[in-house]
């Protein structure tokens, strides 16, 4: 990851030159973007859109200063359009967890592309597919990573208020359990035997589930050092079966490494190993 930040160069209305481009995906991200409303009306009259196609916006193969992409590399053409991006981008930010991680696209992995091609399309020989979905940084440099499926507002907004300073916004170690606390939540794990992410998960969300009842899901990606082991015998005590663990990693960032390594060990244990 590139820092510090250098200032963007005067260009004829020196303006930050933006863009935002999609790969293998929901949308969602983009959607996140959107979902600013006024902020994001207010951001337009700072910045220029070199390509914003979810918002109507599709220019040209100008150079930009910052690319926000949202998706997974799945296909031939995706790995060499997004390193065309990366020549013409200053700076990189992989938006979500497709772009971070691979996102549940990346399930592929666990068996062959070519038998689920078979099962879903007819001609199956026109589906130009690679066997792996990859996050970004497999394939090209990046210089931030904004986790979540999708992103929250507030979080773009943040990221993009931080680029605009000339510098990378702060990252923040913490997980969901820290959240949870701090928004006085009673935690599901304990007081309701509910299996729950939060302390593998990167923060982000406002610790939105469990404060809902419903233990995380891991939407934000594994937090750096994550005990999975600890939690993985915890939630062995509270009686889910080996499958049910690894099922419990084989989420949205089932191919991030802390998640992938730990399912494989839930499916060894239980007399199963992935693909």
């Amino acid at each position: 990851m590139s820092s510090p930040v250098e200032p963007a160069p005067e260009r004829g209305t020196g303006r930050l030159r933006l863009a935002v481009y999609k790969f293998s995906s929901c949308d969602g991200c983009q959607l996140a973007l959107l979902n600013a409303g006024q902020a994001l009306l207010t951001l337009s009259e700072l910045v220029e859109w070199v390509w914003f196609a979810e918002a109507g916006i599709e220019g040209d193969d100008r150079e930009v200063d910052v690319a926000f992409v949202e998706g997974s590399v799945s296909t031939p053409a995706e790995r060499e359009r997004i390193r065309r991006i990366r020549q013409r981008t200053r700076l990189l930010v992989a938006m979500g967890a497709c772009a971070t991680s691979g996102g549940l696209q990346a399930l592929r992995r666990l068996g062959r592309v070519e038998d689920w091609t078979a099962a879903v399309y007819a001609r199956p020989q026109y589906i130009q597919s690679l066997h792996r979905a990859h996050p970004l940084a497999d394939e090209v440099e990046v210089d931030l990573e904004l986790w979540g499926c999708p992103v929250d507002t507030a979080q773009m907004l943040a990221a993009v208020r931080s680029l605009l300073s000339g510098v990378l916004p702060v990252h923040s170690p913490d997980a969901v359990c820290l959240e949870c606390k701090r928004r006085q939540g009673v935690c599901v794990m304990v007081t309701r035997g509910e299996p729950c992410m939060g302390p593998l998960t990167h923060t982000g969300c406002g610790a939105l589930c469990p404060r809902f009842g419903r233990g995380c899901y891991g939407c934000y990606g594994p937090v750096d050092h994550a005990n999975t082991d600890a939690v993985a015998r915890r939630f062995a005590a509270m009686g889910l079966l080996p499958e049910q663990i690894r099922d419990g990693f084989l989420g949205i960032h089932n191919q991030a490494p802390a998640f992938a390594a730990a399912a494989d060990a839930a499916g060894e244990h239980g007399g199963e190993t992935p693909g």
